[in-house]
Formats: structure tokens, C-alpha cells, sequence
């Protein structure tokens, strides 16, 4: 008659309850990340939108300003299709990464648009130039916080992935470090 190896079953239930544990945790911070991107990712649709209008306002005006306008429209369209692969997966770091570039493109094409315009003093006081200028500035100190929430919950989701020992789980559950911007 063979005993039941009790210190093996208890070993194995503190293992398997450690990992459930592990996971859970991961799974949580991940949930985090996904959260603090969609508030991220509302920021800058609603910033597209903006931008856009402000676009719209000033190029009829603004003619001998092509370049500025065509830059800052090939810099939206950046930011807006690396946004949308991020969407698909905010926690992976090659999108974030080509989203971060495409913002740096945006930041300065929108600094040179928005020179130009502070420039003419009729176009600035114009209400389809002034609304979504008066928006941008708001939108900037949105999009300053909601991307300091991204990186926040991307680091403790990536601090999770790499300490030891959850990061022996990474393999069997194929996490994978977030990206920050």
C-alpha cells in the first residue's frame, strides 16, 4: 500500500495557487494599460479633430503656407495610423515606439502651423481659427496627463513581466514588455 506523497501535492498547490496568483496580477496590470491607453487614445481622436478644423480654417488663407499645412496633415496621418496599431495591442513596444516618433512629428509640425497663424493677427481672431486653437491648448495638458498614466501603468505592467519570479511565467503565458511614449 503506497502513502500519498503529501509534500508533493503541497508543493505543486503552492505553485499552481502562486501562478494563479502571478497571472492574475499581470492580467490586472495589463487590464490597467489597456484602460489608461483608451483615455490616452480619446485624447488624441479628439485632438485629430481639432487639428483638422484648425486645418480646414486656415488653409484657404494661409496659401503660400502649403508646406507647413502639407506637413502638419502628413503628420496627423502618422500619428493616426500608428495610433490604430496600437490600438490593436498597447502592450507590445514597437507600435508605442513608432507612435512616439509620429507625436514628436506632430508637436513640431503643429508648433510651426500654429507660429504661423499667431502671426496674422486677423486669421488667429477668426472663430473657426480661434475655437480649435483655444482646443489644442486644452488637449495639450490632457494629453500631457493621460500620457503620463499610459507610461505609469506600462512601467509597473513591465516591472510585473520582469521580476523575478513571475518573469518565469512570461514564456507560458507570452507576456510581452509594454512600450512607453
Amino acid at each position: 500500500m503506497t502513502g500519498v506523497p503529501w509534500p508533493w501535492l503541497l508543493a505543486v498547490a503552492v505553485i499552481f495557487f502562486w501562478m494563479l496568483g502571478a497571472y492574475n496580477r499581470v492580467m490586472a496590470l495589463r487590464g490597467a494599460l489597456h484602460s489608461a491607453w483608451q483615455q490616452l487614445d480619446t485624447v488624441i481622436q479628439a485632438r485629430q479633430q481639432a487639428i483638422g478644423s484648425l486645418v480646414d480654417a486656415v488653409e484657404p488663407r494661409m496659401a503660400a503656407e502649403r508646406s507647413a499645412i502639407d506637413a502638419m496633415v502628413a503628420a496627423q496621418v502618422r500619428v493616426a495610423t500608428a495610433a490604430e496599431v496600437v490600438r490593436r495591442r498597447p502592450t507590445t513596444v514597437e507600435p508605442v515606439a513608432v507612435l512616439a516618433k509620429a507625436e514628436g512629428d506632430l508637436a513640431a509640425a503643429l508648433a510651426r502651423l500654429q507660429s504661423l497663424v499667431e502671426q496674422q493677427a486677423e486669421l488667429r481672431h477668426e472663430p473657426a481659427v480661434s475655437s480649435p486653437t483655444k482646443d489644442l491648448v486644452e488637449l495639450a495638458a490632457r494629453m500631457r496627463f493621460n500620457r503620463q498614466g499610459f507610461n505609469d501603468a506600462a512601467n509597473a505592467y513591465n516591472a510585473a513581466v520582469t521580476q523575478f519570479p513571475t518573469r518565469l511565467l512570461v514564456r507560458v503565458f507570452r507576456f510581452e514588455l509594454a512600450g512607453t511614449l
